[in-house]
């Protein structure tokens, strides 16, 4: 399980190839460059490639690396993710939404479904609030959507405007506040220029893109960025320690 109060790294497996064997042979590489550089978790996405390859990877960590820490996103299909997490040992699954995306009518029957999962499982939910790309249509204020959220997930997410751009500082810092105690997590656009500010407010971050050649999502993950990043890491801990 993800110790919040170490501030977790989680660093993304987008998935990426042209084939099955290219997908697996840059998963299994990318995993490899996280777990020596000293990641805490990794995050296995359909971003690149699809559910199968997410079923094929999981199950690759579930073999081969069952003491190391691993989740899931099954973008658009929760119950999926929440299916996999458990097949296959999961330590946590994300969501990226579980509150103010959905208007009060549709939000009712989503909480529903949601709670019955929460309250049988072995993992951790990280669950997405004013995430990218979702849509408000609650009617309600950050404040009221923020107590629900807290009942839907163990963490809560949040990012900035999209994929790789930053989450601002203030929006963390509301977040906080808003939280109070409850963990919170920096789902995008976190640098090594920017990640001791923003562990300042949060309880973990989630990165990908910032990790891959030219800092783009579609690169690939190059080790001497992982390096420096958890080099800036290491020396906010160091810092908060002294």
């Amino acid at each position: 399980m993800l110790n919040f109060e170490t501030k977790p790294i989680i660093a993304m497996l987008h998935l990426k190839g042209n084939s099955d064997v290219e997908i697996m042979e840059r998963m299994i590489k990318e995993t490899e460059i996280y777990y020596k550089n000293g990641v805490d978790a990794v995050l296995v996405e359909n971003y690149f490639g699809d559910t199968r390859n997410c079923v094929q990877a999981l199950d690759y960590l579930h073999k081969n690396m069952p003491d190391k820490l691993y989740g899931v996103n099954i973008l658009g299909d929760y119950r999926t993710a929440f299916e996999l997490a458990e097949k296959y040992g999961a330590d946590f699954v994300q969501i990226d939404s579980v509150c103010g995306h959905l208007t009060p009518e549709k939000d009712m029957v989503y909480a529903d479904e949601l709670i019955k999962l929460m309250n049988d499982r072995s993992f951790q939910v990280l669950g997405g609030l004013r995430f990218k790309y979702q849509p408000i249509k609650s009617g309600r204020t950050l404040e009221e959507d923020a107590v629900l959220a807290k009942q839907r997930c163990d963490a809560v997410v949040t990012t900035g405007e999209g994929t790789g751009k930053d989450c601002p500082t203030e929006k963390l810092v509301e977040f906080r506040s808003v939280l109070s105690g409850f963990p919170l997590i920096v789902g995008a656009g976190v640098t090594a220029d920017n990640v001791c500010e923003k562990l300042q407010f949060a309880d973990g971050v989630i990165i990908g893109s910032w990790l891959k050649d030219g800092h783009h999502d579609y690169g690939d993950v190059c080790e001497a960025y992982v390096k420096e990043f958890m080099d800036r890491v290491r020396e906010f801990h160091t810092k908060i320690a002294e």
